[in-house]
């Protein structure tokens, strides 16, 4: 990865852990809590996975 695209990267994976910290410490955990949390990061970081690490085993 690339500077840029790593700084954008832990940008955005900084952003989702503070989110996820502040559900986990003002809603109630449960079953829901946890899921959406999981749900959640597959929805931002597989995209961000496929475009960042697959493109560039793909480019070699």
């Amino acid at each position: 990865m690339k500077q840029g695209e790593m700084i954008r990267f832990v940008c955005i994976l900084l952003l989702w852990l503070c989110l996820c910290w502040l559900v986990l410490t003002k809603a109630k955990i449960d079953f829901m809590t946890i899921f959406a949390i999981v749900a959640s990061g597959i929805i931002v970081f597989v995209p961000l996975y496929k475009k960042y690490v697959v493109r560039r085993r793909n480019d070699r």
